[in-house]
């Protein structure tokens, strides 16, 4: 039964191995401070958090989510350490809120590995506060007891570290915002939960060691659990939807994120051009499983009000579904791998059993359970490979558009629509251990952050190294399929490309956009061309903001162009100078939220000179390579996965046919 705290409030811990949840309504960073028996802590090397996720018996999240998952063991702490407390921030240096009395209370559990809860607390009463001592897990007379504290900061991490006896406090808590700045800036952006409130699907865990207290008999192996149950991936509900800041933004989602219930009026469940009721569940398209037998995957399978949501809602669910199975197995191999080496260090540490045949028996046994566990933790992970292979199978084939790739027969049947789309795909993400299991990294429309196609000289995932002019002609091909998407999933008129190549090194690539005719205007070159393109999209962004600040957002000149606006440049920093760069700089922050959206292909080398001044402007932006490359990460556990562009396949006509279909509908609506 679950003990709910107040604060002040302890409860015993019957289990040495823990995961503590964390739940608020925005991005916050999670950490833990190791202190001794006077709740001292002696140095940064004592502090978990995004920058150093792991300490001994401790692993903490490597960025700021709505929700985290902290993993603790008890078992594995040192002597030393008499208290672990954990720490709660707001991040800064990012769009957020700066006191936790602007959101919702806080929610902290702690549970076992099988996801059952042993103790919770709320943390309430929180105001000007921006950092929070959420609760401690301390030692006393050897037992291990979980307390409630609830101790707010208005100074932040800093002042916070400083009261827990940190020396350095100050250069400790800005080294980790900016780990979670860093974080935030590679993370994929995570949906937000929907409007049900959902706040945690079901967990995968690692497997319990014989430490582990359980219902089962002391010392017995249990196979780690997985994200599905005996029925395979039946997912009755998604908390998935869009969003930012997740990071994933890091940045919120322009989509109307879904309002607090309140008292005595009604929920108010909120969707692009739609505010009724809560979504349907998925409808019944699979006949139920036989006993014993995996649910059959079919495409769709998640709540929403169109196919096209349950397959967003459902792609989601793959992701998450398969970062918790990996997590899952890698911590139970983790597990294995120190039990082992926690029992050959006690064979060796007895001269009794040092040499002979009992200490050969005992490093020999403590061999086969380090084999044992990772084979069950393997079977766990294969099986759950498979029914997300097999999910993968159906939901590719059924995807529209927007969320496809090129090779998929559905752009055979392209129409112009009529409405703008819930995401748009950017290119697939796997994980090295999994790279049978694709998932399709699909983002909100419209765009909240900028793309930056990264044309510097990369490695590619086998270590080979590839010609740079090469990764220049990719980073405009990958340019050129992006923005090509961004057209075809619009309607007709309501996306606008601009295109900056001031020393027409991009050409070739952009012949597609160039010859259908569905620029704004032709390539802008040279220094002059950079200069009015600069200045025209400059001056938009500050009428829109103008009228909106004013309560007149109808009041813009006659013939305005309301589409949305995407800017692609090319070779940058040729041809700009200081004032091109501030005004770059500056439709990169004010841009997104009117409707004006950048693409960078570029090189952060080249434009070195430049110094840290640039270092916001590429984190503003979310980095995509052109080339395969392991440098994004999930917002739930933080994997780094590997990312391969959408490129249209070599010899297809495909991207041509689409863009002729594209431009015959702009003169039709012109």
């Amino acid at each position: 039964m679950t003990a709910e705290l107040v604060r002040g409030q302890n409860h015993p811990l019957s289990q040495a191995r823990l995961e503590i949840r964390v739940s608020a309504d925005k991005p916050i960073v999670a950490g833990a401070a190791l202190s001794d028996e006077h709740g001292k802590v002696h140095g940064a090397e004592w502090v978990a958090h995004p920058g150093t996720p792991t300490l001994p018996g401790l692993e903490v999240s490597r960025q700021a989510a709505a929700d985290h998952r902290l993993a603790v063991d008890l078992g594995a702490m040192p002597e030393a350490v008499h208290r672990i407390s954990v720490l709660l921030a707001l991040p800064t240096g990012v769009a957020g809120p700066v006191r936790f009395g602007g959101l919702a209370a806080p929610f902290v559990a702690v549970t076992g590995l099988d996801g059952s809860e042993v103790a919770s607390y709320t943390i309430t009463g929180l105001e000007a506060e921006s950092a929070v001592v959420a609760l401690e897990l301390y030692r006393r007379q050897g037992a291990w007891k979980v307390r409630a504290v609830g101790q707010g900061y208005a100074g932040g991490l800093a002042e916070l570290l400083a009261d827990q006896g940190m020396p350095e406090a100050h250069t400790l808590a800005g080294s980790i915002n900016e780990a979670v700045v860093q974080g935030l800036a590679r993370s994929v952006p995570a949906p937000p939960r929907t409007a049900d409130g959902d706040r945690t699907r079901q967990t995968a865990a690692p497997a319990p060691g014989p430490d582990q207290g359980s219902t089962a008999s002391q010392g017995a192996v249990q196979p780690p659990t997985s994200p599905y149950g005996a029925q395979g991936p039946d997912r009755p509900t998604s908390p998935y939807g869009a969003q930012g800041a997740q990071q994933g933004s890091t940045d919120p989602s322009a989509a109307t994120q879904p309002s607090t219930p309140t008292a005595g009026g009604p929920v108010d469940y909120s969707h692009p051009s739609r505010q009724t009721t809560a979504p349907p569940p998925p409808p019944p398209t699979a006949p139920p499983a036989q006993p014993g037998q995996p649910q059959q995957p079919v495409a769709g399978d998640a709540t929403g009000w169109s196919m096209d949501e349950r397959l967003y809602n459902q792609v989601w669910g793959m992701f998450e579904d398969l970062a918790r199975s990996m997590a899952a197995y890698r911590s139970a191999v983790d597990f294995a791998e120190s039990r082992r080496e926690k029992e050959l260090d006690q064979v060796l540490s007895d001269p009794r059993s040092r040499i002979g045949g009992q200490g050969d028996a005992a490093r020999e046994a403590a061999r086969a359970k380090h084999a044992q566990l990772v084979d069950q933790a393997q079977a766990v992970l294969d099986r759950d490979l498979a029914q997300l292979a097999a999910e993968a199978d159906v939901v590719e084939p059924a995807l529209p558009p927007a969320y496809a790739r090129w090779d998929n027969p559905v752009w055979h049947g392209y129409r112009v629509p009529m409405e703008i789309p819930m995401a748009l795909r950017l290119g697939d993400l796997h994980l090295p251990e999994a790279p049978q299991v694709s998932i399709p990294m699909l983002v909100r429309l419209p765009l909240e952050r900028g793309l930056w196609i990264d044309s510097g000289r990369a490695g590619t995932i086998d270590g080979s190294y590839t010609d740079s002019h090469e990764v220049k002609r990719l980073a405009m091909d990958t340019a050129v399929a992006v923005a090509a998407r961004l057209l075809a999933v619009y309607p007709a008129r309501e996306f606008t490309v601009h295109v900056i190549d001031p020393a027409g090194s991009g050409g070739q690539a952009l012949v597609p956009l160039v010859q259908s005719g569905v620029l704004a205007a032709p390539p802008a070159v040279g220094a002059a061309g950079v200069a009015d393109v600069l200045a025209r999209l400059t001056q938009r962004v500050d009428l829109v903001q103008m009228a909106v600040r004013g309560g007149a957002p109808d009041a813009l000149p006659p013939g305005f162009d309301t589409a949305e606006q995407l800017l692609i440049v090319n070779d940058f920093p040729h041809g700009f100078d200081d004032r091109a760069v501030t005004q770059l700089r500056y439709l990169a922050d004010e841009g997104p939220a009117v409707g004006v959206h950048l693409m960078m292909v570029a090189d952060r080398e080249e434009a070195s000179g430049y110094g840290p001044l640039l270092d916001p402007l590429w984190r503003s932006l979310m980095r995509l390579t052109p080339v395969p490359d392991d440098h994004l990460a999930d917002p739930w556990v933080g994997h780094a996965w590997t990312y391969e562009p959408s490129l249209v396949p070599a010899g297809s006509q495909v991207l041509q046919q689409v863009l002729q279909l594209v431009a015959a509908a702009r003169t039709k609506y012109t």
